[in-house]
């Protein structure tokens, strides 16, 4: 990633790996080599050096270098486009929160909403979403059109620890999305750090194949699903409760009571 003209204190265009250069006397700065003369370590990022830090050379503003070489360029374009996406989706939960949710006992009020781990898989964007009120495994799209995903309709989806049931949802900023609950209510949860050390953790579980054999309930899935054929509909994913200990128990493994006790 580059950018015309001179840095001028732009680090949200830069990555911690991009190499600076002088636009004076064309002395670069490279973060893995620092700045000896001024005793900056080695592994320090141009946009963290000091306030008053000057080129070596010919003592130029920091603000006037310029960007060499950006090998964490598509890293930082690539978070960047997932922090997009990601916003939307705790803009929509917020306003939820505060236009249906707040006060009622459904309600963990030590919580907030956040998102957690939010990353690109297979073309999609996977996360946790911690609310008061749930935590959920989300997918996003990635440059897809999810705005005629049916709410209410389910889709497995398979990962390397196993198959997973999402439900399909949208919501105004959001647009489409699937989740799959992970616990609801939140009330065993105290603190806003128990949740996202657990939903952390889940992310981790999510790709370990070692669970496979505990977590491959594809067979109970489509029972289920045959059972409620003729059923009351599912609940939206805003407000469904975990009625499955087992899929609760199989990806945290125990981790909410660990980070609890």
């Amino acid at each position: 990633m580059s950018f015309e003209g001179s840095y001028l204190g732009a680090a949200d265009r830069i990555s911690r790996q991009a190499i600076m250069e002088c636009k004076i006397c064309w002395t670069p700065y490279d973060p893995t080599e620092g700045d000896e003369f001024r005793q900056i370590d080695p592994g320090t990022p141009f946009s963290e050096l000091p306030e008053d830090w000057s080129c070596p050379t010919c003592s130029g503003p920091k603000e006037q270098f310029m960007v060499l070489e950006d090998p964490g360029a598509d890293a930082l374009r690539e978070a960047a486009r997932i922090d997009a996406a990601v916003a939307n989706l705790v803009t929509d939960f917020t306003e939820v929160f505060h236009s249906r949710m707040r006060g009622l006992p459904l309600v963990n009020k030590a919580l907030r909403v956040e998102p957690v781990g939010f990353t690109a898989w297979q073309g999609q964007i996977l996360g946790v979403l911690v609310t008061p009120w749930f935590m959920n495994l989300v997918l996003l799209p990635d440059g897809e059109d999810w705005s005629g995903l049916k709410p209410g309709e389910k889709e497995v989806i398979s990962f390397p620890s196993g198959e997973y049931e999402f439900v399909h949802n949208t919501r105004e900023m959001t647009g489409g999305y699937k989740a799959c609950s992970l616990f609801s209510p939140m009330h065993e949860f105290t603190r806003q750090k128990d949740a996202t050390d657990v939903a952390r953790a889940v992310m981790a579980a999510l790709f370990q194949e070692e669970h496979r054999a505990e977590t491959d309930r594809a067979a109970d899935i489509r029972a289920r699903r045959e059972a409620e054929l003729s059923g009351p509909p599912a609940p939206s994913a805003e407000s469904q409760v975990t009625t499955e200990p087992s899929r609760r128990a199989f990806l945290t493994a125990g981790l909410s009571e660990k980070n609890l006790g």
